[in-house]
């Protein structure tokens, strides 16, 4: 009898974990799909917040009939269409890129600080595009244009110098902040150089800010967005397995550097677009993973949950900028004022911790 009750005890005792484990997967997807949809919510009402506001105050109703064309009102429609939702779709745009892109680099690097505002890239496109206003007397989509190639230019320099068969996190880490310092360097000198009317343009660009861009820049970021944001949820997976290890993330069946590759990709081409499109937006792309990872709760990294983080961060950042401080100030004044006490903490935690690298 003894031996009988011991078998169907070894017996039931796999199936019991498989329950539990079963059990523990639904209840984290569960809990995704409750925050996704809660941040999406708070995104929309964000967005459609900030076309409500200002000196012309319009009603949620009268927004959402005008941004879809469902009634016309050739005021209403002016100061919406025409005035406001350029600014609020940049804020939407660059908040989901950032904040997608902010979490793909932290996940693979293996490391909160693995931001592209630290790595060198935001400083790449910051260098091209000083570079163009100061020398080149260039504006709108050319400095766009030079942005998004120093952004890539920058990721691809950096790609190369820490290949050693294969791309260590830690070492791409150390190798883009010694790039972006570099970069830092040179951008001061062109800036010693330019006319005074030029360094306050260059300055003003680099401060970032979600009302400088064209409609043509939005329209090539939403594109990209419709495209890679799938494509970075997709790869969720792999992303996931490479977080562990290459060797656990190869023991799982997944292909440790062209998955790599393809992550680095898509996340430099999604922050490149970004600060093409407002300029180097300070620590939205760093602050947006962490805060999903929180909501979503242990052992849970979504791509989606940090994008739409990111969105709402920058909404209200422009909010707050443009409506409630005494004089209206760029975006990234304020995402740099919250940002900079975060990175000051994420650096002491992380370092009691011992997982600063």
């Amino acid at each position: 009898m003894t031996t009988t009750t011991t078998t169907s005890d070894r017996r039931s005792a796999p199936s019991g974990t498989a329950a539990a484990l079963r059990a523990n997967r639904r209840r984290r997807a569960g809990r995704s799909l409750v925050v996704t949809c809660a941040l999406t919510a708070t995104v929309t009402a964000l967005f459609v917040l900030t076309m409500m506001v200002g000196s012309f105050r319009i009603g949620a109703t009268e927004v959402i009939a005008s941004v879809l064309h469902l009634s016309d009102n050739p005021s209403v429609d002016f100061v919406v269409r025409g005035l406001r939702l350029p600014t609020a779709a940049a804020a939407l745009t660059v908040g989901l890129a950032l904040g997608a892109s902010g979490t793909i680099f932290q996940q693979l690097l293996r490391n909160p600080l693995a931001s592209p505002d630290f790595v060198g890239i935001t400083s790449g496109a910051g260098l091209a595009a000083v570079t163009g206003i100061v020398l080149l007397q260039a504006g709108g989509l050319v400095v766009s244009g030079l942005a998004l190639g120093g952004a890539v230019a920058a990721a691809l320099a950096m790609y190369l110098l820490a290949w050693r068969d294969g791309v260590s996190g830690y070492r791409f880490i150390l190798i883009g902040i010694g790039v972006a310092v570099f970069f830092e360097g040179l951008i001061g000198y062109v800036l010693s150089r330019a006319q005074l009317f030029e360094a306050r343009q260059a300055m003003h660009w680099l401060i970032g800010s979600v009302g400088q861009a064209s409609t043509t820049e939005l329209w090539v970021l939403t594109a990209a967005l419709v495209v890679l944001l799938p494509v970075a949820t997709l790869l969720q997976r792999p992303l996931s397995a490479l977080a562990l290890g290459d060797d656990a993330a190869r023991m799982l069946g997944v292909r440790a550097e062209l998955s790599r590759a393809g992550l680095l990709g898509t996340a430099v081409v999604l922050v490149a677009l970004a600060v093409s499109v407002a300029g180097p937006i300070a620590f939205v792309a760093l602050v947006a993973g962490p805060i999903a990872n929180r909501l979503l709760g242990p052992a849970a990294q979504g791509v989606l949950p940090a994008a739409l983080v990111g969105a709402a961060l920058l909404l209200t950042a422009d909010l707050v900028a443009v409506h409630l401080l005494p004089t209206p100030l760029p975006t990234g004044v304020v995402t740099g004022a919250v940002g900079a006490p975060y990175l000051l903490w994420l650096l002491a935690t992380t370092n009691r911790q011992g997982a600063g690298g």
